[in-house]
């Protein structure tokens, strides 16, 4: 039995399409998205799934099993109402304009709409070549793939907004990938994910309009794009742009501190990468903070100038938004109404953060001198080597009558760095005690509002790469069983302390487990 999907293909009905269908790389004029067709493989099999975001479709079990979803997954088939194409949009990528960029390996399905009413796009990544895809072949390799699907559904249970993932579906076919883009290309395992979003609408599609001064279609793209996706808003004809605008500001700020929060790296974001809906998206050279530094990315792309380091993150956000102004500012009479938005990101941010890591360090509330205690930490953590995510694990069993470094014995790296900073360290901990005692809270409320801040199962790097390592050899069981940990992040799970356990050191420069390009 073919399985049922309710598509409501709004996005092709209300805005204008390409009218050349040849598949050839080409700049899209005067259009919001191309009709493209997947690229067939040859041999698809289902890899893994993620069920809540089948429950969230309204797929069963029976629906998951046949093969007709199977072969739309892989991009073989066409389910009734599927109407496959590909969005065209620009962007800003490393600080610099690029031009028009699109969807050039990502082929949206059509938009689905639940039992519930709520509506999902679904893309395919790794489908074959788009109008879009200049000289690349559309395709994706196994490890991205892996690494795409785990992430999207590890940031989800993390609390992080994101897109998510329904299925990873090898090819059965061979990728030609330069990995370390030294010269030396190999043939790589394929595979296709079918990422899902409420909206996959990027800041990028609204700057390529503005930039080709196309503003008829740009207002026509910003009307669409608040009626269908920000249906809640409410504000006069005047004010509507910027009171969208002011939204946008807010999800993206609460976002990047979900990010700093967790010690996760997005390590492109690039404005093309950057969601409307504040979601994450695009999951390419990510990595989670071991050690903590701030200077820390994970990209080799952006080895040399760290634009997209932790630290600068927030900073970069608020680069990108006011890009997005750059591109809206001529559809207002008074552009500068747009100068608010940002100034709300600005006190957005500042106030999620401060209640965030309130949360963190166990404070009921926040004070204005916790800056400064939470300043000294990092930069201990920082000079001396120890892991963000198992720092704040240990801290949480502090006994404030006897705080001792050795809560925070397995956090640190190296000995000899321990050894040094022990006196400092036992010195912040009496003082991080004290703070607490003046909070007068319950110890058993306090470990509890820490371990819900404080995930104990993050997808590291390594343990990303010895899923991928097994899937290559024909071993997909590890994939599922780091699911399912990591869809329990917060908890404790007997048994599987190696995959809270910090990164190894013969991990600290391997390939994939540290630092990775954009190759994938």
């Amino acid at each position: 039995m073919t399985p049922s999907l309710n598509f409501d293909n709004r996005f092709l009905r209300e805005l204008p399409g390409d009218t050349d269908n040849r598949q050839h790389p080409r700049q899209v004029i005067g259009a919001c998205w191309s009709p493209v067709h997947p690229t067939p493989v040859a041999s698809p099999q289902l890899i893994a799934y993620a069920h809540e975001v089948a429950d969230a479709l309204d797929l069963d079990a029976s629906a998951l099993a046949a093969p007709e979803l199977l072969e739309a997954l892989a991009g073989n088939r066409l389910l009734p109402g599927m109407q496959p194409y590909a969005t065209c949009y620009g962007g800003h990528q490393f600080g610099q304009w690029a031009g028009q960029l699109g969807d050039g390996r990502a082929i949206m399905l059509g938009e689905v709409l639940n039992r519930s009413g709520q509506r999902f796009e679904l893309q395919l990544k790794g489908a074959g070549p788009t109008p879009y895809s200049r000289r690349a072949d559309g395709r994706a390799v196994l490890r991205s793939s892996i690494r795409e699907f785990l992430c999207s559904e590890a940031m989800h249970h993390l609390g992080v907004p994101t897109t998510r993932a329904l299925s990873l579906v090898g090819t059965g076919e061979s990728v030609l990938r330069d990995m370390f883009y030294d010269g030396n290309p190999v043939a790589e395992p394929g595979a296709v994910v079918c990422r899902v979003a409420p909206s996959f609408t990027r800041f990028g599609h609204f700057e390529l309009l503005a930039a080709r001064g196309d503003q008829a279609l740009l207002q026509r793209f910003v009307d669409f794009t608040i009626t269908r996706d920000f249906p809640a808003l409410q504000a006069t004809a005047e004010q509507r742009i910027a009171t969208w605008f002011l939204d946008i500001c807010e999800r993206t700020a609460e976002m990047v501190v979900h990010w700093m929060r967790v010690g996760f790296v997005h390590g492109v974001m690039n404005t093309d990468n950057m969601s409307i809906l504040g979601l994450t998206i695009d999951y390419g050279p990510y990595g989670w903070v071991d050690n903590f530094d701030p200077g820390w990315t994970p990209n080799t792309t952006d080895a040399a100038g760290r634009r997209y380091c932790f630290g600068r993150q927030p900073e970069i956000a608020r680069w990108n938004l006011e890009r997005l102004t750059d591109a809206l500012s001529g559809l207002l009479p008074a552009p500068e109404a747009l100068q608010a938005g940002l100034k709300h990101y600005d006190a957005v941010y500042a106030q999620a953060f401060n209640r965030a890591f309130a949360e963190k360090f166990g404070f009921r509330t926040w004070r204005e001198d916790d800056a400064d205690l939470l300043d000294a930490a990092f930069e201990l953590m920082r000079r001396a080597e120890v892991d963000m995510t198992l720092f704040f694990c240990g801290l949480a069993q502090i006994d404030l009558n006897d705080p001792h470094i050795e809560i925070l014995q397995d956090a640190f790296y190296r000995d000899d760095l321990r050894h040094r900073f022990s006196g400092e360290f036992s010195r912040w901990l009496k003082r991080y005690a004290a703070r607490l005692q003046q909070d007068a809270a319950p110890v058993p409320e306090r470990i509890a509002r820490m371990q819900r801040s404080n995930p104990r199962f993050v997808l590291r790097n390594y343990l990303a790469q010895q899923a991928i390592e097994a899937a290559e050899q024909g071993d997909f069981g590890p994939i599922k069983q780091l699911l399912e940990v990591l869809r329990q992040p917060y908890t404790e799970q007997a048994g599987r302390d190696s995959f809270s356990a910090k990164r190894p050191d013969w991990a600290r420069h391997k390939a994939g487990c540290s630092m990775l390009s954009c190759s994938s």
